[in-house]
């Protein structure tokens, strides 16, 4: 972990403070009126704002534009990009163009396979992978270089991150995953969403045990429920997914009307439990087209005035 903020984010997360990020999706369009409106939401309740890269492989504004929107505002972008869909050229021409435009934070990932977007016949790129990027990102910031060997005039000081997923198969291969990335260069992680705690648990045991949350700042995934249906849907349509019976039960045994408060109330629980958990620096919420709901959750949870 690099001694010196590199940005708000990081400032927060040396502090020792419990972090909050939350997440913008940009608009299928070009309308900039829906970013701000989405910040609008944000503002005052979360340290960072992750601004994803076409995510599940959908043309969208891209995360460049919309994470400047976000900073005319006054919100700290976490500005993600995917391999998927750039040359190992673009990736780092870009990565320096963000940084020009104020971009701090950068989150490194694979992408969504273009076989699940509106476009399938799309061709992908993946020159490199995301953990290879992690460690471009890394080599730009902290040796003045990019891939070829070439002196940048400026380093893009970037907080780097990535995400992980503790609930994937095979279990045993999760920390291990998580330790490449962290040597590769990561600052923090994001990981799936939680719902399965006893299984998160045992992973940041494990994370613990091989020393690597003293390496990274880990920051729990959270999406609140609006439905059975989407606990439902979340388990048996969303790879890399575990949601419990006992959820999708909970869920089930309210009324309908009151199925979003549940939701709410389910992850509420999940906050608190991971603010009692050693190696969990912060949360990050995932509240999906439900951004009005980020204000409750975060004032509810004692995490922000």
């Amino acid at each position: 972990m690099n001694a010196l903020p590199l940005s708000r984010l990081h400032s927060v997360l040396l502090k020792g403070e419990f972090a909050v990020t939350a997440e913008c999706g940009p608009p299928r369009g070009a309308n900039e009126e829906v970013v701000k409106q989405k910040a609008q939401l944000l503002k005052g309740y979360v340290d960072a704002v992750n601004v994803t890269d076409n995510q599940t492989a959908i043309v969208r504004m891209s995360s460049i534009a919309a994470s400047a929107l976000l900073l005319q505002i006054g919100l700290e972008p976490v500005m993600q990009m995917v391999v998927r869909d750039r040359n190992r050229i673009a990736l780092q021409s870009d990565l320096l163009g963000a940084y020009a435009l104020g971009m701090r934070n950068i989150l490194c990932l694979s992408g969504d396979h273009q076989a699940f977007g509106s476009q399938p016949d799309a061709l992908n790129v993946f020159d490199i992978d995301s953990t290879h990027l992690i460690h471009t990102v890394k080599t730009m910031r902290d040796e003045g270089k990019d891939m070829s060997g070439y002196a940048l005039d400026k380093p893009p000081r970037m907080f780097i991150g990535a995400a992980a997923n503790p609930f994937a198969d095979p279990f045993e291969y999760r920390v291990v995953r998580l330790a490449k990335k962290i040597d590769a260069g990561v600052d923090f992680i994001q990981t799936q969403c939680i719902y399965n705690m006893d299984r998160f648990k045992k992973w940041i045991h494990l994370a613990r045990e091989e020393g690597l949350t003293e390496k990274a700042y880990i920051l729990g995934g959270i999406t609140p429920l609006k439905s059975s249906g989407m606990a439902r849907y979340m388990k048996n349509k969303v790879a890399g997914m575990d949601v419990p019976d006992e959820i999708i039960k909970r869920m089930d045994n309210v009324e309908k009307k009151k199925a979003a408060d549940e939701g709410i109330k389910i992850c509420l629980e999940t906050i608190e439990e991971l603010k009692e958990i050693n190696g969990v620096s912060g949360i990050h919420i995932m509240a999906i087209e439900w951004e009005e709901k980020v204000p409750e959750i975060v004032k509810n949870a004692g995490l922000k005035n």
